[in-house]
């Protein structure tokens, strides 16, 4: 065995003196996805018999359902992440200042990301806004399917995590820490809660036809917590899952006795060493990737949706199809009992120093249409009350022309110290608009929602105490939130 970071990893032998690993035995198989999973025929008395009785906290590696600490209003999330920072003042939030001053020099200081391309002229939104849903909330034309689900929805005007890199931003709204090697929330909902499915993974990340975010896996990391709370990831085309099917040479009979020799090796090497609880984790997803062969085909087949669905999600539209594929897979999975889904759009699809007047309208058919879809189609299967909906990315942009190269060029820069995302669902308060930034968009002035206000506020809706969900590392209790945080009351239902 070897140990990093305080917890046990494992380095199991596929028999006794053989030399060889376990893991290059199994790489060297054509059994499917079946190599790196324990019988699933096996054990599933033990795994399907546990109730959630379990406090959160106890040192039990697995993804069985657990008792949270209070009553949750959340029980499922889906995170549309729009990774490179939409503009909030050209889409959420709009500044009649902005516009009445655009070209002029800006009257104040700027926080500028790249100064080599930097400018103090103002650049008004050419954007129009207007009111919409019984709350009358301020949307760009550039979201016409937003505008109809605003009364589901909580928009936050006031985040903020102050780094202005892209790097540090999503590190920070998606693991708490601006550092590398920090589990993400995703990881930290699924260590704390379990699944109440145990033929699919708890996290699963659905990752963009284009290209991966910024930072890669790093954005669905488990971190320093035991890898079976790492996300899976779900590709854009099929084969969505690699090497989930088996061939046909080895299904059937071969495969389950095949996975009964694996079942046995692990036993026996986990019966050698007592209390190592990382390598019991590792056991049990193995067993779940065993479960998932069927599980997981019959979850990614839109096939059997109805047309009218997927005329929903924008499905006959090449702008938006892609998108609207996977926000429809992320209902399905959280129908069928996985805990958190996260949905990514590409490297920098909304990083936009440059060319902004046609690159955001660009950004915005991809993701608007399939994103009020799923808010719809989760509301009237009634899972929307238990399913919480976050949209939003790891900064906004700032009030001033970035690349000043004539009217189709201009672009604006990072802004990480105000901008907008927002939530529905899951116990948030819906047709409301919270926080708000000067009055240039620049910065938070009134009702400051920082990345751990955030973490915090989510963590109550789903029934965690952010104190008490911990993991001890090294002798340190480690948590998502390791600074003063307040849980936003203003935003619950």
């Amino acid at each position: 065995m070897r140990r990093q970071n305080g917890q046990a990893r494992c380095g199991v032998r596929a028999g006794d003196g053989d030399g060889g690993s376990r893991r290059h035995f199994l790489a060297a198989s054509s059994l499917g996805i079946a190599p790196v999973a324990l019988a699933w025929l096996l054990d599933q008395e033990r795994t399907w018999g546990k109730s959630p009785d379990k406090p959160v906290g106890d040192l039990q590696y697995d993804l069985a359902p657990k008792q949270p600490h209070f009553r949750p209003r959340a029980t499922a999330m889906i995170s549309l992440w729009m990774q490179g920072g939409p503009s909030h003042i050209d889409l959420f939030d709009p500044k009649p200042e902005l516009v009445r001053l655009d070209g002029r020099p800006f009257p104040g200081e700027v926080k500028y990301d790249n100064a080599a391309q930097a400018s103090s002229k103002v650049l008004g939104s050419p954007w129009k806004f207007r009111r919409h849903g019984g709350c009358g909330m301020d949307v760009s034309e550039l979201l016409p399917h937003f505008a109809e689900i605003v009364d589901e929805v909580c928009l936050i005007r006031s985040m903020q995590t102050g780094v202005n890199n892209h790097g540090q931003s999503i590190r920070a709204l998606n693991g708490g820490n601006i550092l590398p090697g920090q589990p993400v929330l995703g990881s930290w909902i699924t260590y704390g809660l379990g699944s109440e499915s145990q033929d699919l993974p708890a996290y699963m990340a659905l990752v963009d036809p284009g290209q991966l975010p910024v930072l890669g896996v790093e954005n669905w990391s488990n971190g320093y917590l035991p890898s079976l709370y790492q996300g899976t990831v779900v590709r854009p085309q099929e084969p969505r899952i690699l090497n989930l099917v088996p061939s046909a040479r080895y299904a059937g009979l071969p495969q389950q006795n095949y996975l009964q020799f694996i079942e046995r090796l692990n036993r026996a090497h986990l019966s050698r060493h007592p209390g190592e609880l990382e390598l019991e984790a590792r056991i049990a997803t193995y067993r779940l990737a065993a479960n998932m062969q069927m599980a997981a085909s019959e979850a990614l087949d839109l096939s059997q949706e109805t047309a009218a669905t997927k005329r929903m999600y924008g499905l006959e539209d090449p702008a938006c199809r892609d998108f609207g594929e996977r926000c429809l897979i992320a209902r399905r999975l959280i129908e069928r009992g996985v805990r958190f889904v996260q949905v990514f759009t590409e490297n920098q699809r909304w990083d936009h120093h440059n060319s902004i007047r046609s690159g955001l309208p660009t950004a915005c058919k991809k993701v608007d249409r399939p994103s009020a879809a799923l808010v719809k189609d989760l509301r009237q299967r009634g899972l929307l009350d238990t399913t919480i909906v976050h949209w939003g990315g790891e900064m906004g942009r700032l009030p001033v022309i970035q690349n000043d190269a004539g009217p189709n060029k201009v672009g604006r820069d990072h802004n990480t110290h105000g901008f907008s995302m927002w939530l529905a669902g899951g116990g948030i308060r819906g047709g409301a608009v919270y926080g708000s930034t000067d009055e240039f968009g620049h910065r938070a002035v009134d009702r400051v929602v920082r990345h751990h206000d955030y973490h915090a506020t989510l963590l109550h809706l789903f029934g965690l105490d952010h104190r008490r969900l911990v993991f001890k590392q090294n002798n340190r209790e480690r948590s998502l939130i390791e600074k003063d945080a307040e849980i936003v009351k203003e935003i619950l239902a």
